[in-house]
């Protein structure tokens, strides 16, 4: 067996092994009422942990910066399951706020992106995160300013990368 091949079979088993350890329950399947300590025992520690408004608690699952998803799971004040969302598409994308929305607004909505990125063109920092959009994968650029203020966000098409045959 070629060298490239026995590395493509390993790195195939380690990502298996790796998405299949990642998360044993799948989101979108925790049913309504579900304790909350039932589902932080199936999906593991949350990547955020915030507060609502009515006294519940939002646990947010990012699967950046190799998957494309992030969760919302919310609870109610007695810590019962009351809805699950995936948020990282272009609908909340297009609901951040130029001038208003601030690195902790996007921290808090999206967890932490899967790459950081400053350019000659824009004074402060590029969140990018990776998404499907209608089975597309993209990716949204999210500028925030230096005083932490989002200016725009912009989406780009995720390359796919051909290996080019030997020659």
């Amino acid at each position: 067996m070629s060298t490239t091949r026995t590395r493509t079979l390993m790195f195939a088993s380690l990502l298996a092994l790796v998405v299949g350890l990642a998360g044993c329950m799948v989101p979108e399947w925790q049913k309504p009422g579900m304790p909350r300590a039932e589902v932080e025992k199936g999906m593991g520690k949350p990547t955020e942990v915030l507060p609502l408004p009515d006294g519940g608690t939002r646990l947010v699952y990012s699967r950046q910066p190799a998957g494309q998803q992030v969760y919302h799971m919310d609870f109610d004040a007695r810590q019962q399951l009351v809805r699950v969302e995936q948020v990282l598409d272009t609908a909340h994308f297009f609901a951040l706020r130029n001038g208003v929305d601030t690195r902790d607004s996007v921290r808090k909505t999206f967890g932490p992106p899967a790459q950081v990125e400053r350019v000659y063109s824009f004074q402060g920092d590029i969140w990018t995160y990776r998404f499907l959009d209608n089975g597309f994968p993209r990716r949204a650029h999210v500028h925030i300013d230096p005083a932490g203020v989002v200016r725009k966000t912009m989406f780009t098409d995720e390359a796919m990368y051909i290996r080019e045959p030997h020659r």
